[in-house]
């Protein structure tokens, strides 16, 4: 299978599936139900969604400045424009390629700041593994307010079966590769190899950093700024504005998990929303709504600054 042939599938299977999505969701409307989610969207009060893409657009100038905590051991400290710039072209890719952000985010760095490329993805894995520890602590708090409601609508969308057959092919492919990199002696290999020793280099960046509690500080801002970005969003509609804290918390965890795993949520955050707002009785054209207000501000936001750093990062670097 060619690379091309891969690409191709890695960016239609997501969009199949959210395309999927959004004609499941909207099939089971009424004409009625329609006019209800469009008059939703005309009588939003997107002054809150304003000041919810303020809050996002700070959490991305936190990571960016948390980045450097992570590359300062390694010798490098590229420049914080060129950190955050960095940042907005990976969210942009992330839509069209899922974790393809990842790897721009890297090449970014290399290109204008020197900074070998093994080395910045072991940065960014570091990074993604404290952020899925801090989703993980969102979703033990969300277990402990509902737990018979969130596993309940977790193991509806992925039966118990499905996770351990999915657990049990990953383990036995990493087995088999970790067998070809110990006995295998092919050219290809040992290139592997040599990459894994400059990732691994990076990924433990995470241990030698000079300012622990600095990295810490940011990682919990972070997080604090995404969860105070959803919350100010949910006073848009007088329908959601006074969800109990409960909801919030789990609605905000369903919502990240389907931004994390799919390419920015597309189709799955609003289906997602929906569903899990409808458990607490909320009416399912309010949180299809909600969804896609929420959903397509953030990618408009994304868009608009991960576009704008594209066409300016070559013009910041051009003495280099």
């Amino acid at each position: 299978m060619n690379k091309t042939v891969i690409a191709f599938i890695k960016v239609a299977i997501p969009l199949s599936l959210g395309v999927f999505l959004i004609y499941y969701s909207y099939s089971k409307f009424s004409p009625q139900q329609l006019e209800e989610i469009s008059a939703y969207f005309k009588y939003a009060d997107y002054t809150f969604i304003i000041i919810s893409l303020f809050f996002s657009l700070l959490s991305h100038m936190s990571r960016a400045y948390r980045w450097n905590f992570m590359l300062e051991p390694l010798g490098y400290k590229p420049k914080l424009l060129n950190n955050f710039m960095a940042v907005s072209v990976a969210y942009i890719m992330n839509i069209f390629i899922p974790k393809s952000g990842e790897v721009s985010r890297a090449l970014i760095v290399k290109k204008y700041e020197d900074i070998p490329f093994d080395k910045a993805f072991g940065t960014i894995i570091s990074e993604r593994v404290v952020d899925l520890l801090f989703l993980f602590g969102f979703t033990a708090i969300a277990l402990l307010l509902q737990y018979d409601t969130l596993s309940e609508f977790l193991l509806n969308l992925l039966p118990i079966s499905t996770i351990y057959n999915f657990l049990g092919i990953i383990l036995v492919l990493l087995i088999l590769f970790l067998l070809a990199l110990k006995f295998s002696k092919s050219a290809i290999i040992k290139k592997i190899i040599r990459f894994f020793s400059g990732l691994k280099d990076g990924i433990l960046s995470i241990l030698k950093m000079k300012r622990k509690s600095s990295f810490v500080v940011h990682s919990f801002l972070i997080w604090g700024l995404y969860l105070l970005s959803f919350y100010t969003a949910t006073f848009t509609l007088n329908e959601t504005s006074n969800i109990a804290f409960s909801t919030l918390i789990i609605t905000f965890v369903v919502g990240s998990f389907s931004f994390a795993f799919t390419n920015s949520g597309f189709g799955s955050y609003p289906f997602f929303v929906a569903g899990i707002l409808g458990i607490f009785s909320i009416p399912e054209t309010v949180g299809t709504a909600f969804g896609w207000i929420v959903w397509t501000s953030n990618i408009a936001s994304i868009v608009f600054f991960g576009g704008l750093s594209l066409l300016i990062l070559p013009f910041y670097n051009k003495r280099k």
